[in-house]
């Protein structure tokens, strides 16, 4: 058994598209990113690699090469579990929180935790999304980014 962790910010901004889990949701402003900013994502991937002792999502998807300019961030994630896969490592399970002032990601939760598990052929008993606040405390909890962290056991 190997445990790894992730984490991620990005920036909130105006004509962008907010995606997280792979969820397009309603809101004002989206994330600013290389790929589609999806920091839930990034933050699972980062867990993987970590679990693996393979890195970060940046060695292996850097945000100078082109082919990655706005890719979907369940792509990387797809290649990430492949990576798993030829390594022969197997998840466990997935734990992650989402730290946001706004929106609400209640109605969303389901369907992150449903394109993640599909992501990497998984049953989605075994990804788990939080969304917690920070109580208007820094960047985040003024509503200016949004965070994520992931934990991810593999054997």
């Amino acid at each position: 058994m190997r445990i790894g962790q992730g984490y991620d910010i990005h920036k909130l901004v105006e004509n962008r598209k907010l995606i997280m889990g792979g969820v397009e949701i309603p809101f004002e402003k989206g994330l600013l990113g290389h790929s589609d900013a999806d920091v839930l994502i990034h933050a699972v991937i980062d867990s993987i690699l970590g679990a693996m002792n393979m890195g970060d999502i940046g060695e292996h998807f850097p945000d100078n090469d082109i082919k990655y300019k706005g890719i979907n961030s369940i792509n990387l994630l797809k290649k990430t579990g492949e990576i798993l896969l030829k390594e022969e490592y197997k998840i466990v399970n997935i734990d992650t929180t989402i730290i946001c002032e706004k929106p609400k990601l209640s109605l969303y939760k389901e369907k992150m935790a449903e394109n993640i598990a599909n992501a990497l052929n998984i049953s989605k008993k075994d990804v788990s999304i939080k969304a917690k606040t920070k109580e208007k405390q820094d960047s985040t909890g003024l509503g200016l980014s949004i965070e994520a962290y992931a934990v991810c056991l593999i054997q």
